[in-house]
């Protein structure tokens, strides 16, 4: 079942919503070569709770941090760890906030130093399909438009985007219906209406679609070993069209 939130239950999640992006912000300018992963999940943990939000992601079916990194080849759902950034690297930054019962969802994807063309045309690209798929956004619109303008745009650019992970509506829990995938034909799926609220979040790859599981049960990869990069916005949908809550 799809639930219609009121406004104040949108307030509720804007202000959630907002402490997200402020976190994701703040993490943005720390990023550099040589800080660890769980450098930036205790920053983000701490910065939260500042704010009087707890951590999404934590205990979460079990997941033992605030943040969900992906570096390189790692899609989404990377546990942080001791390991340090390197020059060159990508790093995909998940992160979730619960204020007042409700919940923000966002992520991003950046470079660590100096990074190649290629890479930074792959996050280009990821970002773009985003906010084309957030374009569809509107009520009376069918929620596969969503996926379909992701799908298109990112394959036009000669990527793939993920199928075996997608989006999700989000409200007083992190996943609720419906599911929202980042593929799929248009015209289809339910109507969108005013008061549903999404969680858009392309995976797009440089190689292959396919991902696989790390031991950790945590982990996703690559299968062909290629680069990947994830973009996420929490968007309510209103009588005028959407907005988009995790926005500065």
């Amino acid at each position: 079942m799809i639930i219609l939130k009121s406004k104040s239950e949108i307030d509720k999640m804007a202000v959630a919503c907002r402490i997200v992006a402020e976190v994701l912000q703040e993490l943005v300018h720390v990023v550099r070569p040589g800080l660890t992963t769980l450098d930036l999940d205790a920053l983000a943990e701490r910065n939260i709770r500042l704010r009087g939000a707890v951590p999404a992601f934590k205990g979460y079916r079990g997941f033992p941090n605030t943040l969900c990194v992906a570096l390189n080849e790692q899609v989404v759902h990377g546990i942080p760890s001791r390991r340090r950034l390197r020059a060159g690297d990508i790093i995909g930054l998940d992160l979730g906030a619960k204020w007042e019962g409700y919940y923000g969802d966002a992520a991003i994807t950046i470079p660590v130093g100096q990074i190649s063309a290629q890479t930074e045309r792959l996050l280009t690209t990821a970002r773009e399909a985003l906010a084309l798929g957030i374009e569809e956004v509107r009520p009376g619109g069918h929620l596969s438009n969503i996926s379909h303008a992701i799908q298109r745009y990112a394959e036009s650019q000669g990527y793939s985007v993920v199928r075996a992970f997608v989006g999700h509506g989000i409200g007083t829990a992190l996943h609720e219906e419906p599911q929202v995938p980042n593929f799929g034909p248009p015209g289809r799926g339910p109507r969108l209406k005013a008061g549903m609220v999404l969680a858009i979040e392309p995976m797009v790859n440089l190689g292959d679609a396919d991902v696989e599981i790390l031991d950790d049960g945590w982990t996703v990869v690559t299968a062909d070993g290629r680069l990947s990069a994830h973009f996420e916005h929490t968007i309510a949908i209103t009588d005028e069209g959407h907005q988009v809550l995790t926005a500065l």
